[in-house]
């Protein structure tokens, strides 16, 4: 059997360092607030489907 290697290219932003209290906070925050908008989005999907199914019957 064939193995393959392949190198992965890795990029970082800032250094190799634990996060700050502060830092760990915000992205906290905007994870958040990232999940709460996509949800609030599919809940409006839905509710349009639903809509629209009622109109046809």
């Amino acid at each position: 059997m064939k193995t393959n290697n392949s190198e992965l290219d890795m990029d970082f932003i800032g250094d190799e360092s634990a996060l700050t209290i502060e830092e760990e906070i915000a992205l906290s925050e905007f994870f958040k607030n990232r999940k709460l908008s996509s949800s609030k989005k599919i809940s409006k999907q839905i509710l349009r489907i639903k809509k629209i199914k009622k109109e046809k019957v």
